[in-house]
């Protein structure tokens, strides 16, 4: 039998390595970063999976030949190493004690796309979708496609023999590697691929590593080969265990498919050489509805004769679980009548040849379903949408217990997924286990779920463990595999035995003695596995530090911080390159730590009170400061994250803790308190404008009091909004009622005429417009800036103002987004208590909803087009359908911008954020204005504005209120400066290259394409 070490004589290994020795020479010989940080060392313990392992530490290679560097430094020093993409694994493949290599930062060019061949090289940390964006010209793509699409790594899919929706037609990632460039442990670099005969002559004939290897796995496949045969399953999705059948002479003797899905485990690869496949011209999906997921799951066979190039299943609980999560319920009514569905695309090269294909399948299958539908291309995306979320809508289901992988993509023959499922039900039910929702690949036999498991006492991790072994001689009985998509790992290394038998297994033993003696290459996975129920994230020693002293309520995560940082399932949406709010600081640097899973790791290594974590000093932890100093607070992750993470919030609950009873950033007082500060500036405000536009002197000014000296201080303006309404007074036949205009510090001090424009809207409409009789503030600047104490009293002080507005039923409208959101959801969740704030709460409305909600009112013409610059708030709480719907109704040609403007009220002022705050800019409004030269640009948020102002070259951006006020006057298709007058002149950002962290090396890293 292959001897590989112990998790005894792992450990005792591990305390052998020297590990300040070993960061000083990756320092010294890496080209790259080199991360032995506290806060580093945190943010990658986990990924996706149940597991928990504190890394050495990080090492980030600028290249692939300094990966292979890194490699050589941990062999001279013992350390074992653990490659990393997307950090997406559901197994724990992707988190080791060990030296991990995060490819995702800079490896990840395409090195070349051969069209005729259908083939492309790649480095391993290039994500999948842009893969495909460089593919598409040339009409090809890659085929198999996860979920995770949009930020899982090649070098992540190679790993774990990815599969996705997509391979249902071409089948796993293992089928579309042609060759690999690998290094292994002990130093070999070489190209591998199939091996005919000759080649393996000439490499036995030339001698050295690269021979003893191959004699190595010839030996492998001559003693194994018949098991191999006899216990490999003949499904479309196994998964787990080594790709021995590979190095079979059926097989090609391929030694590139033979490592993947190897899990970083044997080798460390470093370019993969894949086949791509043509596009489909035309697709049309279709849905079967079916009395129940099983009765669905027995229609599967007769849907594959038909050659589909997608199959999905899914249940009611999906349907109401994400529903219970505010999804669009028009997205979740698509599906027809039924319990179970079979959500199905079918393709062909052209419209007549795809609508016989639908007809056919139709009037073959439509008999033995309960519902039919077919979709057109936009449904057909949300639809999928359905399918995409579901791991996130799962993990924590409303009024339900939190579930968790563990045995979330086993795979059986398709003809006999029915009766695994009935079994499968019986057997959830016996574990009380029965209200997780049932999903997954239908077509390929595999079914995915997320289960309640309890990780937190020993009887229930004890149940968990009698859980996996039931389930494993299950999936063996049906002919099986542990795995259909997402590895071994961690989480069901051990079991391989039950669906592979000793003997295979001694196989996949050999193959690691022999391509990794020395067991460092991702030690205790898949093979010599360590036991599904140790080094738990949670585990029986997991015990979170309980504050009772919080500000926000976390109503829905039962008022507890730990649990509201928990909700983060690693999933890595926030990891997105593409389109998007969430997350625009990761998407500025590249970083995992500036990433919303990568703060949420930190803050759960803060709370989780396991003995190995590196932040040790609870809110006190500067290295949680540091990672959440880069967080906008845009609160983009509390809408697009699939579970609501809501960084924003953690964020400022952890900086009102932090700097309990110490002295703050200075920028903590001059923005923090900017309220104040404008009141002031009110009594002589061309003495404060003055003041702050005197060159090198307001540059000084700014330097003390933490504002970047980068960024021109804004015009405050010669009236506040409020004094010129008092005086003027309410005017029109206020037929409509009476609604109070939210005086927010931003409307009222920099840009009176947006209030003014307001006034002017809604009298139109109908209403009279009053506003509170004494000075109001929601408190959103000592929000952002984690002052709860000071907000709390705030908010009260003014729900003392408007408490008889409010207790007659009196509607209140926002102007600024980001004070509209503080009403509508911070101030409840930080004052859910009291009466008044919740009625505020409901009765708070934006402009758009009011005026979109009004019966009988038609907005004025407009006819122009215009680029609208959404608030990351309005985007994430308030919404902006009502706005598009009253544009739309006005006449404009509108195109909206997804994304962050990255001003998000003080972040881009403090002090070290320019550059990052212009690069989330340079993501997507930027390139939208540069699009759109001529178009009017509408932007209600003032950091919106005032990030179009300075970053476009002095563009002007206009609210909602002034485009309507216009539209009112005949002006809409005037000059911008008379639709929105602003206090003072335009203040432009001087010209000229500025370093952007992210965009510019990405660039440079990926070359010319």
């Amino acid at each position: 039998m292959a001897q590989l070490p112990t998790p005894a004589l792992r450990a005792q290994r591990l305390a052998q390595v020297d590990v300040a020795e070993l960061e000083r020479r990756l320092r010294e010989r890496v080209d790259g970063e080199v991360r032995f940080d506290a806060g580093s060392r945190g943010t990658y313990a986990t990924d996706a999976s149940n597991f928990r392992h504190v890394p050495l530490g990080v090492v980030v290679p600028r290249t692939v030949d300094a990966g292979a560097e890194a490699v050589a430094v941990c062999r001279e020093l013992g350390a074992p190493v653990v490659s990393r993409g997307g950090g997406t694994s559901l197994a724990g493949q992707s988190c080791n004690v060990a030296v991990v290599l995060d490819w995702s930062t800079y490896c990840h060019r395409v090195v070349s796309i051969d069209a005729e061949r259908r083939t492309a090289v790649v480095e391993p940390g290039l994500v999948l979708d842009e893969l495909n964006a460089a593919a598409e010209p040339y009409g090809l793509q890659f085929g198999p496609k996860p979920a995770t699409h949009s930020h899982c790594t090649l070098g992540g899919m190679i790993g774990n023999n990815s599969c996705g929706s997509t391979a249902q037609a071409f089948g796993t990632t293992a089928q579309s590697v042609r060759r690999l460039e690998i290094v292994t442990y002990d130093g070999l670099r070489t190209w591998v691929g199939p091996t005919s005969a000759d080649e393996y002559d000439e490499i036995v004939a030339a001698g050295g590593a690269r021979a003893e290897l191959y004699r190595g796995l010839r030996a492998i496949a001559d003693e194994f080969g018949d098991e191999v045969r006899r216990r490999f399953p003949d499904i479309p999705r196994r998964i787990s265990g080594y790709n021995l059948d590979a190095l079979l002479p059926e097989g090609g003797f391929d030694l590139a498919k033979a490592l993947t899905g190897s899990e970083a485990t044997l080798v460390t690869i470093l370019r993969a050489e894949v086949a791509l496949v043509p596009l489909v011209p035309r697709r049309r999906f279709v849905a079967l509805g079916y009395s129940s997921l099983v009765d669905a799951a027995r229609a599967v066979p007769a849907v594959n004769e038909h050659r589909p190039l997608i199959v999905e299943g899914m249940d009611s609980r999906l349907v109401r679980y994400e529903r219970s999560q505010h999804v669009d319920p028009a997205v979740l009514d698509l599906l027809p009548e039924g319990d179970g569905w079979l959500v199905v695309e079918l393709g062909a090269d052209d419209d007549e040849t795809l609508r016989a294909r639908v007809a056919d399948f139709r009037s073959s299958l439509e008999g033995s379903a309960r519902s039919f539908r077919e979709y057109d291309e936009r449904e057909a995306e949300h639809l999928m949408w359905v399918r995409e979320d579901a791991l996130g809508a799962t993990a924590h289901p409303h009024d339900l217990r939190r579930t968790w992988p563990g045995w979330e993509d086993s795979a059986v023959p398709p003809d006999r997924l029915g009766d695994y499922l009935e079994d499968f039900n019986r057997l959830l039910d016996e574990f009380g286990f029965g209200e997780a929702s049932r999903y997954g690949h239908f077509g390929h036999g595999c079914l995915h779920i997320s289960i309640p498991f309890d990780l937190t006492t020993a009887d229930g991790v004890a149940a968990y463990r009698a859980f996996l072994d039931r389930a494993a001689h299950l999936v063996a009985h049906c002919g099986g595999s542990l795995s259909g998509e997402h590895g071994d790992g961690q989480q069901r290394g051990q079991l391989l035995p039950v669906m592979f038998g000793e003997r295979v297994v001694e196989g996949f033993r050999r193959l690691k003695a022999l391509l990794d003696p020395s067991d460092a290459m991702n030690p205790g996975r898949v093979v010599a596995a360590e036991p599904p129920d140790e080094g738990l994230r949670l585990g029986t020693d997991y015990a979170p530090t309980t504050h009772k002293d919080l500000h926000f309520l976390y109503p829905h995560d039962g008022g507890s911080f730990d649990a509201a940082v928990l909700r983060c399932v690693g999933v890595g949406e926030c990891r997105r390159h593409d389109s998007g709010v969430m997350c625009p600081s990761y998407r500025a640097t590249g970083e995992e730590e500036h990433s919303t899973r990568g703060r949420s790791r930190l803050l759960f290594e803060m709370l989780s009170g396991h003995e190995d974590s590196p932040i040790r000093d609870g809110w006190r932890s500067t290295a949680v400061r540091d990672a959440l100093d880069l967080c906008l607070a845009c609160k983009g992750c509390r809408s697009d994250c699939p579970v609501n993470v809501d960084m924003a919030t953690y964020k400022a609950e952890f900086l009102s803790h932090h700097y309990a009873g110490r002295v703050r950033p200075a920028s903590h007082y001059t923005m923090g308190w900017l309220p104040v500060w404008m009141a002031l500036a009110a009594v002589a405000p061309a003495v404060v404008n003055a003041a702050t536009h005197l060159g090198p002197l307001s540059r000084l000014g700014q330097r003390l009091g933490g504002v970047d000296p980068g960024r021109p201080v804004p015009y405050v303006a010669d009236h506040r909004f409020t004094d010129l309404y008092r005086r003027r007074g309410p005017r029109g036949s206020g037929r409509r009622g009476e609604v109070m205009l939210w005086p927010d510090t931003f409307t009222n001090n920099l840009h009176p005429h947006v209030g003014q424009a307001a006034v002017e809207v809604l009298e139109d409409a109908g209403y009279r417009v009053v506003v509170p009789q004494r000075a109001v503030c929601c408190g959103l600047t000592w929000i952002s800036t984690g002052q709860l104490g000071i907000a709390e009293r705030v908010l009260r002080r003014t729900l003392r103002t408007l408490a008889p507005h409010l207790r007659r039923g009196g509607l209140v409208v926002g102007l600024e987004p980001s004070c509209t959101a503080v009403l509508r959801t911070d101030g409840v969740e930080l004052l859910g208590h009291d009466a008044d704030m919740r009625r505020l709460s409901e009765q708070t409305r934006t402009l758009a909803e009011l005026l979109d909600g009004t019966e009988g009112w038609q907005p004025p013409a407009v006819d122009v087009s215009a680029v609208a610059q959404p608030h990351c708030h309005q985007h994430a709480v308030l919404g902006f359908d009502a706005d598009r719907r009253l544009l739309e109704r006005s006449g404009v040609s509108l195109t909206t911008v997804d994304g962050c403007c990255g001003l998000a009220g003080n972040f881009g002022y403090e002090k070290g954020h320019l550059d990052v705050s212009l690069a989330c800019a340079g993501t997507e409004l930027l390139p939208a204005l540069e699009a759109a030269p001529d178009d009017v640009v509408l932007a209600d948020g003032f950091s919106c504005r005032t990030q179009v102002e300075q970053a476009a070259g002095g563009r002007r951006a206009v609210h909602l209120a002034e485009l309507l006020a216009a539209g009112l006057r005949g002006a809409a298709a005037g000059p911008v400066e008379t639709i929105g007058p602003r206090p003072g002149r335009p203040q432009p950002l001087p010209e000229g290259p500025r370093p952007r962290p992210w965009v510019d090396r990405a660039a440079a890293a990926r070359g010319a394409r």
